[in-house]
């Protein structure tokens, strides 16, 4: 088999060391391009014109993946009121009509989601004895978690950095160089060393960095492309960002924590109940929950990403105007219409906002 699957933030690198650690039956990941303009082309021309961003994006990123010579492609799917559980069927008839042959495997991230990882990777490595499929999960994982515990660092880095654009120029080369680490023990040592240099970036001592929370859609929240960067965009403004969903902190609760029944948004549900007391699907309910959290934390601001059309999003939206907590929200609707001069303007102009609420009283020094 060669597999593929859709791109997804750095996700494809736990994915690609699980696979070269597996390699059984001489199956092969086709790892996928990153997202450009081109896979977002492909993802509107055969998408329908209501479907949201992360369905467009991923369809254009499995369209890219076939055209590599991926026969088989792993995508999500799931249950209840978001649109998720369409992705898989409606892609794969779409394939199929443009003449790519491409067997779909699905990974159920609604119910069981460890037991269906585990036993799609044994599947896909004719297999393979659990104890080489768990050590294969485990290095993959020790990438992920190395990742993401540099990137915090970035996003901090960004808004006090004397030379903008060093935070960004070390976390390059970080994820190049965990991407080829051959075990976990220079995973280790890598992600040291970056941390270390992070920590040596020249900063502005007098810099009281504005704070801001991205909550929203996971797939828009955590892929770049469909955000249009907008995590760098506010640290060139001087705002420290927190990103409240990384692929780690999924992994971490939903593929472990869970099965001793620590739930991981108990606490964002329970602030939610006032406004919104019951699932709406997707990350809809979350956000909501989260707007009230980053306020009590003492957060400026929050930005709140949404696809086009995600009804959970829009509920949330709806909902965050009428909560009582005193913290700025910015929503942006994520679509192939949305254009990054306009995104900048708004940002801009949101940071200009919050800068104005911190001198007059209002704002939060967290």
């Amino acid at each position: 088999m060669r597999i593929g699957i859709p791109h997804f933030g750095s996700a494809y690198i736990p994915v690609k060391a699980m696979a070269q650690r597996l390699d059984a039956g001489g199956n092969k990941l086709i790892v996928p391009p990153p997202m450009t303009q081109k896979t977002l082309d492909l993802g509107v021309k055969y998408s329908p014109a209501e479907a949201c961003l992360p369905y467009k994006l991923t369809l254009g990123s499995l369209i890219e993946t076939c055209e590599l010579g991926a026969d088989t492609l792993a995508q999500a799917r799931g249950t209840g009121i978001c649109r998720l559980g369409y992705y898989a069927k409606g892609q794969e008839q779409m394939l199929r009509d443009l003449g790519y042959n491409a067997r779909f495997l699905t990974i159920d991230v609604s119910h069981h989601k460890g037991r269906s990882i585990l036993h799609l990777i044994r599947y896909m490595t004719d297999n393979a004895p659990w104890h080489e499929i768990i050590l294969a999960f485990l290095f993959g994982m020790s990438k992920l978690f190395a990742l993401d515990k540099i990137e915090k660092i970035v996003q901090r880095t960004r808004a006090v950095e004397l030379e903008k654009g060093m935070a960004n120029r070390i976390y390059r080369e970080a994820m190049t160089a965990i991407d080829e680490a051959p075990n976990r023990k220079e995973v280790k040592k890598l992600a040291k060393h970056y941390i270390g240099e992070l920590n040596k970036v020249p900063r502005n001592p007098k810099t009281i960095p504005i704070k801001v929370a991205i909550v929203g859609e996971i797939y828009v929240v955590i892929e770049p492309f469909a955000n249009m960067d907008i995590e760098v965009e506010l640290g060139k403004l001087g705002v420290e960002v927190h990103r409240t969903m990384t692929i780690s902190r999924w992994v971490k609760y939903s593929l472990f924590l869970n099965y001793l029944g620590i739930d991981e948004w108990r606490e964002v549900h329970k602030l939610a109940m006032p406004y919104l007391d019951h699932d709406v699907g997707g990350d809809g309910w979350e956000s909501v929950g989260e707007k009230v959290l980053y306020a009590r934390k003492g957060y400026d601001g929050v930005v709140h990403l949404a696809p086009f059309t995600c009804m959970p999003e829009i509920v949330a939206q709806n909902i965050m105007p009428s909560t009582k907590e005193d913290i700025a929200v910015l929503t942006a609707v994520c679509d192939e219409q949305m254009a990054k001069p306009g995104m900048l303007t708004r940002l801009e102009a949101f940071v200009d906002l919050l800068e104005f609420r911190r001198r007059r009283g209002n704002g939060r020094r967290a």
